[in-house]
């Protein structure tokens, strides 16, 4: 079985989240309140997701997906996507040094072939450079949508099973976990919208099944390592039974 198959529902009760995802929402309007551009805002939360990064190994948190771009998100302005990109493109070439020395690996869930050839090629760099780090994983879902995920994952087992590599037969809730593009991840313990909405906006809809949700007000760029620390500690203090009822 693969390294993060169904990991998260071995997770004791009581201790804080291995693995935690984040919807980051509010940037743009949090530039607006300030009479900005959204741009601004997106700069802004690139610089609090470094900050939120360094503090993932003192909380004790092995894994962090963080939601940068969705397969929605492409119906925005053409200036705000074509901003967006470069700052991605910026974001990987400034930080992909100080991701090797804080020993952080990357990753990149996602349908790359949309993205422009320049930014898919620093992606692979970042994932070839950090592959040998041994800290917090970082993985970063561009381009992202879970239906998408769940579609190219049924796609790809769909051809093993026509090309009699699986057997329709075996197919059953822990195969299509392997098809997935977070396959090498345990599924997310908890997971984190900032901004006041309460939803889960195509984010990890297979991983999530069993996830603990937090819902906050605070916009992204106001996210501190505090807050974070916060949730963190809320969480450890609910009990995650997964169905199952007390002895």
């Amino acid at each position: 079985m693969m390294e993060g198959a169904h990991m998260a529902k071995s997770k004791p009760a009581g201790e804080g989240p291995r693995h935690v995802a984040i919807i980051m929402d509010g940037n743009g309007r949090w530039a607006q309140k300030r009479g900005r551009p959204r741009l601004f805002g997106h700069h802004a939360g690139a610089r609090r997701v470094r900050e939120i990064v360094q503090a993932c190994p003192g909380l004790g948190v092995k894994y962090l997906t963080i939601f940068a771009f969705s397969t929605e998100n492409w119906r925005r302005t053409q200036t705000e996507v074509a901003g967006l990109m470069s700052l991605f493109r910026r974001y990987i070439m400034k930080e992909m040094q100080e991701f090797v020395r804080e020993n952080v690996r990357v990753r990149f869930i996602g349908d790359r072939p949309r993205l422009d050839a320049k930014l898919r090629g620093l992606m692979d760099e970042a994932e070839a450079m950090t592959a040998h780090c041994t800290g917090t994983n970082l993985t970063i879902a561009l381009n992202y949508g879970g239906r998408d995920e769940v579609s190219r994952a049924t796609q790809r087992l769909a051809r093993d099973v026509a090309e009699g590599r699986l057997r329709p037969e075996d197919v059953d809730e822990e195969t299509l976990p392997r098809y997935l593009d977070t396959c090498v991840l345990p599924d997310p313990d908890l997971v984190i919208r900032t901004s006041g909405e309460a939803r889960i906006s195509n984010f990890l809809l297979w991983q999530s099944a069993y996830a603990e949700y937090e819902f906050i007000d605070t916009l992204w760029p106001d996210f501190t390592p505090d807050i974070f620390a916060s949730l963190l500690a809320q969480y450890g203090a609910r009990d995650r039974r997964f169905g199952a009822v007390p002895a």
